[in-house]
């Protein structure tokens, strides 16, 4: 007699719910692992990008929200997507940084999620058994969700546009799987649906949350190539046909324009790149090597991360051995890119691991002139690289069960490492003093140790760290500034610390929205005499020197900048049609409705509504400004006029200052006598 059902098919049921509760304490593990981050603090570039929540007012209506979503100015996209994914955890600025933290790492658990689910897929579609196809799934996925390098991209809050490129990559890439199962069983058109909503949607809504999340056709086209041709050729001649079809017009051609829109733009990168940085194309792709080495150190040795978010310390390579580990680590990867392709077919797990991390990294770590590392660059170009581990603990094999405690042991030592690191991000002056300290040649680093010793009433100390930093980088706007802060905490601020400013102002390539927002400060400062030795001429002295700078005069918007302080110097002096001449020429270098709307406003709210009347009569009369032309400053530009925001602003400001006038032209009434 049979057994019964039941019984037949427990041991498969016992299998799935043992990996079910094996996900679920991998999920647990890394929440566990990262929750002392999630006390941590805003950082760096998260306060040049999250106050644009707040900038049109709080996020309640469809229009403040269009206002918003079109904001965004990073890549021709403007990334949309994760713009409005920081809503999820506010509508309006300022906020507090815990629910932005919390919602990243709920991210990276989801992804976590969805890289075990694609590997678990490709397990199966590379001919795994289902209980090895399982185990590597898990050791894979739970390597890279558990790995310490992945803290940086994680805690870090503007970064979740690191993050939701690989959320809709790993969909996009279980879609494609999906799609390709149905044209196996002989669903011509639902697997040509399924191609097309997987790559054309993922692809899609990865670049709208990020650019390099128009690398999909081309990661899984790897995929394709090294797993899923070889190990699953179609059975019918339809649907070979609509399979190489679908490679071709959805993974090679884009893969195929995304290169051709690289190579294009080489010519321009090679002229304009010493212009916005101090090193050339030719030295920013000497120096990617390092970097990639650096990576792979940090995500396969478990090299210990010293730089952080400060990477300013890292310094470029100008020739083939300057330094010398540059041309050992080309070697390195042309090496690793030759071997994954000599192997393909003897191991093509490793073979993908490596060919799809480097492939992961082609827009941001080869000629484009983006900054020369940054850790967050690998979480989405990593998310296959510890599969072949996980495949190779997983097969069967003599002593399967010490193979797969050597995997909980490589997970739990992850955690810990991860735990131990996610303890500093929650700590903002631990994390500041130790970036500071591993990275001394870092002016970012010593700005931000310094700039928490201050908050911590540490000025004598965050003065002794700046004047040291002073020394080594004299041209960097940051310290000098930051001295002055911190020396006029305790007392006078310095002739040194005023010439190093001074000198910074003139020669400083970068740092012109640093060197506006600080002198419009110190102008408040100078103003209000809280500040031995920072006094209205010291201001007017800045103010010239960042005229005098030849990197910031060919520049209008700069040059705009420097005329609207020495506007807000004249407003400092009680010369009101000194600053309004001074706004005038400001507004005049670079027409814009935001320029004229804020300086009006300025002079209003210093008690002169008459000349921010005719600041804005100045303002009818300039050209009307160059609107973009392309991408979603475009459609930011049209929602603006759809709405007639600048018109119910202006009009809005000219009543205020026209009232404001009226009362300020009336002579005040006698006074009352007993």
């Amino acid at each position: 007699m049979s057994a019964p059902i039941s019984s037949r098919h427990s041991p498969a049921r016992l299998q799935r719910l043992s990996t079910l509760l094996a996900l679920v304490a991998l999920l647990a593990a890394a929440w566990l692992a990262y929750r002392p981050g999630l006390s941590g603090d805003f950082l760096f570039d998260d306060f040049g990008n999250l106050p644009d929540i707040g900038a049109t007012g709080p996020i309640h209506r469809a229009d403040t929200l269009a206002r918003y979503l079109t904001s965004g100015t990073a890549d021709p996209t403007g990334r949309p997507l994760t713009l409005a994914s920081f809503l999820i955890d506010t509508r309006e600025w300022p906020a507090p940084p815990y629910p932005f933290k919390r919602t990243n790492v709920l991210i990276h658990l989801l992804n976590g999620l969805l890289l075990y689910l694609a590997l678990a897929r490709l397990g199966r579609e590379f001919k795994l058994a289902v209980t090895p196809a399982r185990v590597a799934a898990l050791i894979g996925a739970g390597a890279w969700l558990l790995h310490p390098l992945l803290v940086s991209t994680t805690l870090y809050v503007v970064q979740r546009e690191a993050m939701l490129p690989a959320t809709f990559t790993l969909l996009g890439l279980l879609g494609w799987m999906q799609a390709r199962s149905a044209l196996q069983q002989g669903h011509i058109k639902r697997g040509t649906l399924g191609m097309l909503l997987a790559i054309g949607g993922g692809t899609l809504l990865a670049t709208l949350a990020k650019g390099n999340g128009a690398l999909l056709p081309l990661l899984v086209l790897l995929v394709e190539w090294l797993v899923l041709a070889p190990a699953q050729p179609m059975p019918s001649e339809p649907a070979r046909r609509r399979l190489k079809l679908g490679v071709a017009v959805l993974l090679a051609l884009p893969s195929a324009a995304l290169l051709a829109w690289m190579i294009a733009g080489i010519p321009g990168y090679i002229h304009g790149t010493p212009l916005l940085r101090s090193w050339t194309m030719g030295q920013r792709l000497l120096s990617e090597a390092r970097a990639l080495g650096d990576y792979l150190g940090m995500l396969v040795l478990l090299k210990d991360s010293t730089l952080g978010l400060f990477t300013d310390a890292f310094a470029p390579s100008t020739g083939w051995l300057q330094p010398w580990t540059t041309l050992p680590c080309i070697l390195l990867i042309a090496a690793l890119i030759v071997f994954a392709i000599a192997t393909r077919r003897r191991w093509p797990a490793l073979s993908l691991a490596i060919l799809f991390y480097f492939a992961g990294h082609l827009l941001e770590s080869t000629w484009l002139p983006l900054e020369l590392y940054y850790e967050h660059r690998n979480y989405l170009p990593a998310l296959l690289l510890f599969w072949p581990l996980g495949v190779a603990l997983g097969m069967p094999g003599p002593l399967p069960w010490l193979r797969r405690c050597a995997g909980m042991a490589i997970l739990f030592a992850l955690a810990t490492l991860t735990y131990q690191r996610a303890g500093i991000w929650g700590d903002g002056y631990l994390q500041a003093q130790i970036w500071a300290a591993f990275n001394p040649t870092s002016a970012r680093a010593q700005a931000a140790a310094a700039q928490y010793q201050m908050e911590h009433d540490k000025p004598h100390l965050a003065a002794a760290r700046l004047t040291m930093a002073m020394a080594t980088h004299p041209d960097d706007l940051q310290i000098p500034v930051n001295l002055i802060g911190a020396q006029c905490r305790f007392g006078p601020a310095s002739p040194a610390a005023l010439d190093g400013l001074r000198r910074a102002l003139s020669t400083a390539k970068n740092g012109g929205t640093l060197g506006f927002d600080w002198l419009n400060t110190a102008i408040d400062m100078a103003a209000s005499h809280s500040c031995e030795g920072l006094d209205l001429d010291a201001a007017q002295s800045f103010i010239d020197a960042g005229r005098r700078n030849p990197n910031w005069s060919v520049i209008p918007g700069r040059r705009q900048d420097m005329q609207h302080l020495q506007g807000m110097l004249e407003l400092a002096r009680q010369d009101p049609d000194a600053a309004l001449q001074a706004f005038n020429h400001a507004l005049a270098e670079e027409p814009g409705p935001a320029t004229a709307l804020e300086q009006a406003a300025t002079l209003g709210a210093h008690g002169y509504a008459r000349q921010g009347l005719a600041h804005l009569d100045y303002w009818r009369t300039l050209p009307a400004p160059s609107q973009p032309s392309r991408g979603m400053p475009k459609l930011h530009a049209w929602v603006l006029a759809h709405q007639h925001y600048w018109e119910h602003e202006m009009a809005h400001l000219r009543a205020t200052l026209a009232a404001d006038a009226a009362t300020q032209a009336r002579p005040p009434s006698p006074s009352s006598r007993d």
